[in-house]
């Protein structure tokens, strides 16, 4: 759970970096360029961060897939009428 959380964080941190680079790009009439390469490089930051903690999490089994066209990779996994299989 604690994972889902970061994750959702950097998530909403890149959302707001996202919007305050625009911001930067449209009404700043100060040093726009400096302000928005900082932007930018606070969220590949951010974006790094986040892709380091989904492949943690799926290293580590906390994050697995549960779509259909994983069934074959992992038959352990597949539920059959409401028994696990073995």
């Amino acid at each position: 759970m604690l994972l889902k959380s970061i994750v959702l964080i950097l998530l909403l941190a890149m959302l707001a970096s996202l919007c305050s680079g625009f911001y930067f790009l449209v009404q700043d009439k100060g040093n726009a360029r400096r302000r928005l390469l900082w932007a930018l490089g606070i969220r590949i930051s951010l974006a790094t961060a986040l892709i380091g903690t989904i492949a943690y999490g799926i290293g580590s089994g906390q994050f697995s897939s549960q779509a259909p066209w994983d069934r074959g990779l992992h038959p352990e996994r597949v539920v059959h009428e409401g028994i696990a299989s073995d």
